[in-house]
């Protein structure tokens, strides 16, 4: 591995009340089907739908993964199956194409992950790890990055194949993606530990545990555009703002709504909402947290303050 260069406004709690929540759907009678807007629907898999997503440099296909153990390859013009991702033992969880979409990899729950080549369809490498956490690949090389139940992280150059493991606590690599260089890359685990990791050295850089890390299992994890900032996500409903450079938490973001929370988890009580999904903005310096119960937290990273509160509705099942 060494050669690889790595209009409505809200009321005075931020919550839109619930006369403002009507939709078009509203009214709808019981066994009709509800108003669809989508401009196409793809329904080329027979059971539920884990994961997609959109070739990187046209935008032009898109790849996604079931409960019927496989991954399609579709035109999002017309959804035209261009080829399916066949021979996994289980739900295809990651499905993602690498940085030019020459390929697309797909992994199972049980480990099994596969490289196939867009322009001719075929499997190129295969691989297979401990239960599959997560899936990445570099920003701007054929290098795929995984992390394990078993709390490794593994590396791999396709299609030779040539692989470096990271081996993280003795517990599950929950979270993780290569930052901007694609020399290190940031993990996060269930023990709610963050590691940033040399990838040519294959050693830590950082490691936020103790009072830095978070009280319960990672989630997600996002870099700014440069990889100065990385954002780190959790179950027990906290977001964090970590230095890259010197590994320091330098701010945590978290709702008014959740700072109850997180006294009843002081408290001993169940904890039943969490942090899934965060990122920067790409313009702008803020960041962008969502959360289970539906909330989507807009936060300035300058002030750490919280600008705008988004509530979309959440059904029970």
């Amino acid at each position: 591995m060494e050669d690889v260069d790595f209009a409505d406004e809200p009321d005075e709690d931020g919550e839109m009340g619930d006369e403002e929540w009507e939709t078009e759907d509203e009214g709808v009678e019981e066994g009709a089907d509800p108003h669809d807007d989508s401009e196409l629907t793809y329904s080329k898999h027979t059971a539920s739908v884990f994961c997609v997503s959109l070739d990187p440099k046209e935008n032009a296909l898109a790849v996604t993964g079931g409960e019927d153990d496989k991954a399609c390859v579709w035109r999002i013009t017309d959804g035209e199956t261009m080829f399916e991702c066949i021979g996994h033992k289980d739900s295809v969880t990651c499905a993602t194409f690498s940085h030019d979409s020459s390929m697309v990899a797909t992994g199972d729950m049980s480990g099994l992950i596969k490289v196939w080549k867009v322009e001719d369809t075929k499997e190129i490498w295969s691989f297979e790890v401990a239960d599959l956490e997560w899936l990445e690949w570099h920003p701007c090389a054929h290098v795929l990055l995984c992390g394990t139940a078993d709390g490794n992280t593994w590396m791999w150059k396709i299609p030779s194949g040539e692989c470096k493991t990271f081996q993280g606590p003795n517990c599950p690599a929950t979270c993780g993606q290569f930052l901007p260089d694609g020399k290190t890359a940031v993990v996060g685990y269930e023990d709610g530990s963050v590691r940033l990791w040399d990838l040519k050295q294959g050693s830590t850089l950082h490691v936020l545990k103790g009072s830095d890390a978070h009280s319960g299992p990672l989630t997600c994890v996002s870099s700014n555009a440069d990889g100065s900032l990385i954002l780190t996500g959790s179950v027990d409903c906290d977001t964090k703002m970590v230095n890259t450079a010197t590994g320091k938490v330098v701010g945590v973001f978290r709702t008014e709504s959740n700072v109850s929370k997180a006294s009843k988890r002081e408290e001993g009580e169940a904890e039943t909402n969490s942090v899934e999904s965060v990122g920067f903005c790409s313009v702008l310096p803020l960041a962008a947290v969502g959360y289970l119960d539906g909330t989507l937290a807009i936060y300035d990273v300058s002030t750490q303050t919280l600008r705008h509160r988004c509530q979309h509705e959440v059904s029970d099942p």
